[in-house]
């Protein structure tokens, strides 16, 4: 068994096709919440997005008041605030709202921004992105320290600001950056001793570079003399399963090409497949995702493993490849089966089983032998009563 417990959590972007009604969409994101909430998922982070329509939710932290209500115990995180979007001070008040609306269940994820068509409708140069992330990563954390802060940049400009609520959690709630492909995620984990959201853990490109990232974020880290926490480190990918591989297929032929469609817009710039390969065998047998069983669910994990070492929570990059019952069916299946296998649930039960097993014949015969001790006994006292009987 790990170290380190492994959670279960989702990262919803969200992806919704542009055929469905965006309202349902929204309303069934929560929804998914709920039900997540219910199997006993650890986690879920909520993306923005502010443009090429199937990212609809551009408010993570207003659908994490709404998730939070409708929820017990699972932690909701922003996934991620695009900071150069904002202006710092407005941020840093807003998540410490949540932090005490949720009463220590919102957790703060930062990124640069994913799509440039957001950055260029704000006028935002792309290669400025990451530097105005960090100096707005640095003046959050300043402000939620308690700082009074004047200062200016380019780009915002602040006179003695103040946050006028300290975090209800303490010393603040927990943060997370974003991770993909780039050094940068690592970089910034580790000078600031944050986590990590490793986005693309799965993807081919993705996997390659999780230990470099890693090594990145350790080697910074320890410049500013402190370690990294595994448990703070979070890898996500896309995964359906159903009870058989069969069924899963088939499953997700009812979205999972909308899906691909959108990415393929999203990066045409992207290596292509040119072998005419159906897009699920493409998918699977690159290890981008799992369409499969538990099993599969189970092994794709365990590569995770192999690859990264210990981390703190794998995250299913929510989609829409099946349809709402199957999907949710889905989630059902890997917290039956998988979930309990990382945490070693059963273990007691199987050993149990096991011994039970092992000395079934001789449980069997002291049971039988029991049993006819019985039944003799009471054959003795029935015979006494009459011979009693026949005396008087």
């Amino acid at each position: 068994m790990p170290a380190i417990p492994l959670r279960h959590g989702i990262f919803l972007a969200p992806f919704h096709p542009l055929d469905e009604d965006p309202t349902l969409c929204i309303r069934r994101d929560l929804e998914l919440c709920e039900w997540l909430d219910k199997l006993g998922y650890d986690e879920a982070w909520i993306g923005e997005h502010h443009s090429a329509g199937f990212e609809i939710i551009s408010s993570p932290e207003l659908f994490i008041a709404a998730a939070a209500e409708r929820t017990r115990r699972i932690r909701l995180g922003t996934g991620v605030i695009s900071l150069p979007y904002h202006n710092p001070l407005m941020t840093a008040n807003r998540m410490i709202q949540l932090d005490h609306m949720t009463m220590g269940r919102a957790m703060f994820g930062v990124g640069p921004g994913l799509l440039t068509s957001d950055a260029m409708m704000l006028g935002i140069d792309p290669d400025k992105q990451r530097d105005r992330m960090v100096e707005a990563l640095d003046l959050i954390l300043r402000l939620m320290r308690g700082e009074t802060v004047t200062e200016k940049t380019e780009w915002y400009t602040l006179t003695d600001a103040r946050v006028h609520l300290l975090p209800y959690s303490q010393p603040r709630p927990e943060i997370c950056v974003a991770s993909s492909l780039t050094p940068h995620g690592g970089r910034v984990a580790g000078k600031y001793g944050i986590g990590m959201l490793c986005v693309a853990a799965t993807n081919a490109y993705g996997f390659d570079v999780l230990g470099t990232n890693w090594q990145i974020a350790n080697e910074t880290a320890a410049e500013q003399g402190r370690s990294m926490d595994r448990a703070g480190l979070r890898l996500v990918g896309p995964m359906y399963i159903a009870e058989t591989r069969e069924k899963a297929r088939k499953d997700v032929e009812f979205g999972l090409l909308k899906w691909a469609e959108y990415f393929a817009q999203l990066r045409p710039l992207a290596p292509k497949d040119s072998t005419g390969r159906p897009l699920i065998d493409i998918m699977t047998e690159s290890g981008g995702a799992v369409i499969g069983t538990p099993d599969d669910a189970i092994a794709k994990i365990e590569q995770l493993y192999g690859k990264q070492g210990e981390f703190g929570a794998f995250l299913h990059m929510a989609h829409n490849w099946a349809n709402w019952e199957n999907t949710k069916n889905s989630y059902e299946l890997f917290a039956r089966h998988v979930m309990p296998h990382f945490r070693q649930a059963n273990a007691n039960r199987q050993a149990s089983y096991d011994w039970m097993a092992e000395h079934a014949v001789e449980h069997s015969t002291r049971q039988q032998k029991a049993a006819t001790k019985m039944f003799e006994k009471h054959a003795a006292e029935q015979k006494a009563k009459r011979g009693s009987k026949a005396a008087e």
